[in-house]
């Protein structure tokens, strides 16, 4: 059995099905640390990072009345329900 330049011989089907074994092994042992990094988890937290880096916080007199006078504008939209005793 002689070993050419960028050839492998001698390699039996029975070995390539043990390597994908030991593959789908580790793969399966860390799953949740691949989960973290690589799942759905993880896109939520990267596209909520990229959301709140564009957030700004705005701390003026006027834009604070602004703020109150829009809460108190929603809050008067909202329906109410007549309480029954």
């Amino acid at each position: 059995m002689s070993l050419a330049a960028g050839r492998i011989e001698g390699v039996s089907a029975v070995w390539i099905a043990l390597l994908a074994c030991a593959v789908a092994v580790l793969v399966a042992a860390e799953w949740p640390r691949l989960d973290r990094w690589f799942g759905l988890e993880a896109r939520r937290g990267r596209e909520r990072r990229r959301r709140k880096a564009n957030l700004k916080v705005v701390r003026s007199d006027e834009s604070l009345e602004e703020f109150a006078a829009s809460v108190e504008r929603d809050l008067s939209k909202l329906p109410t329900i007549d309480e029954r005793d």
